[in-house]
């Protein structure tokens, strides 16, 4: 039976999309880009934001019509948080975050029984679901080492729907990385829900890191985020000490208004990330680093955007990824006085849209005219395509091949 799997979300949501293929491909079933001819439609969903809640339910709304003899298969994120919701819709398979590596088993069953299946687990106290992959579906390869979040933050959802943190064995992401590199990816990215909080028996970020380096086959090991207090000595060192480590760091900064950081019941204050940015730099003087803003946090003034605009330009982020502020029920902050009106959010997502287009700009001058090391992603009417390791996006006007790293001037 054919089928096709449509992800919305994150890079964990991508790692694990292409876990559940490589799984129904082991279980005799064919892959499909064409939707009209598939029997089976999985499709993974994020919640996030109010707006990935829509273009979720959306899709399965479109696809319940137009594909109506597909079986349906829905999970994750946005079906863990609206549980009730997403059980009014006819859909034959219907899990949250759970379980994903038992879909192809789970699919198997309905054809034998032909009944809709439901399950939700409401626990936070879960054990990592074992997940491995032996190839990827992009160049740059995702390896998910970790799952769950207990930050709780007041503007988030996902600890509620992605439960507590629990990291994948230590032994088990050392082998899934050689089977990766084995098959030809020469950059890993490690992801997860919090990954900086990676810990097993023993072993943290750092000392995967180093143990990673020690394949040959990988000549880059990117983090996919990691938040600024968990930057500490032990890290900071492996930066120092690993060139394959990426030079690139994605830091979520969420607001750079001390007051608007307290009530969004972030872990630092700005002096703690200047300082620490500072730090990374004395490492890395020319290290890429982004981050994630959201604005229109409740009850943030024309004063907390101000101060939150000129410390994202003090920083001088690589790039900045703007969020406006989305109510989450179930959040500390979904009951928070001052919601700030839609215009406003818009206006500043602008403003700051803007600075991150002119902070790119600066960074990426930096290097015209100097050798940079591509790893090239894709090639196009002899035109290739790809990042280096502090993630600048190069267009190379020559057929290179594929998931090879050159080095060209810039």
């Amino acid at each position: 039976m054919k089928f096709n799997i449509i992800t919305f979300g994150c890079k964990v949501n991508q790692y694990e999309s292409n876990m559940m293929k490589e799984y129904m491909l082991h279980h005799n079933f064919s892959y499909e880009e064409d939707l009209s001819k598939c029997e089976i439609i999985i499709v993974n969903t994020c919640t996030v934001t109010n707006v990935a809640d829509k273009k979720c339910l959306k899709m399965i709304r479109h696809l319940k019509r137009e594909y109506s003899k597909a079986i349906l298969v829905v999970a994750g994120c946005s079906a863990q948080n609206k549980q009730d919701l997403y059980e009014t819709l006819g859909i034959d398979i219907l899990i949250g975050n759970k379980d994903k590596s038992k879909i192809a088993d789970l699919i198997t069953n309905y054809l034998e029984v032909n009944k809709p299946y439901v399950k939700f687990y409401n626990d936070r106290n879960l054990e990592f679901e074992d997940m491995m992959i032996s190839s990827f579906n992009h160049v740059r390869a995702f390896i998910k080492i970790e799952d769950g979040c207990d930050n709780f933050c007041s503007y988030c959802i996902i600890p509620y729907v992605r439960g507590s943190v629990r990291c994948k064995a230590f032994d088990k992401v050392i082998k899934e990385a050689i089977i990766l590199a084995k098959n030809g990816h020469q950059e890993i990215v490690l992801t997860g829900i919090h990954t900086g909080r990676y810990w097993d028996n023993g072993h943290d970020l750092a000392d995967l890191i180093e143990e990673l380096c020690k394949i040959p086959e990988i000549k880059r090991i990117r983090i996919s985020s990691i938040e600024i207090t968990e930057l500490g000595d032990r890290f900071l060192n492996v930066l120092r000490d690993n060139p394959k480590v990426c030079d690139h760091l994605h830091i979520p900064l969420q607001s750079g208004s001390d007051d608007v950081l307290k009530k969004m019941n972030r872990k630092y204050d700005l002096t703690y990330f200047r300082n620490k940015i500072r730090e990374i730099r004395t490492i890395r003087p020319n290290i890429a680093i982004s981050t994630d803003i959201i604005v229109g946090f409740p009850g943030e003034s024309n004063q907390n955007f101000n101060e939150c605009y000129n410390f994202a330009k003090e920083i001088e982020f690589s790039k900045i990824h703007v969020f406006p502020y989305s109510l989450r029920e179930g959040t500390a902050a979904a009951s928070m006085p001052e919601q700030v009106p839609e215009n406003i959010k818009k206006d500043r997502v602008k403003k700051l849209m803007t600075l991150s287009e002119n902070l790119e700009k600066k960074y990426y001058d930096k290097f015209r005219g100097k050798k940079v090391d591509v790893l090239v992603e894709e090639c196009d009417n002899g035109i290739s395509f790809g990042h280096t390791s502090n993630y600048l996006y190069v267009q190379i006007e020559e057929n290179l091949e594929k998931g090879q790293i050159y080095s060209k001037e810039l």
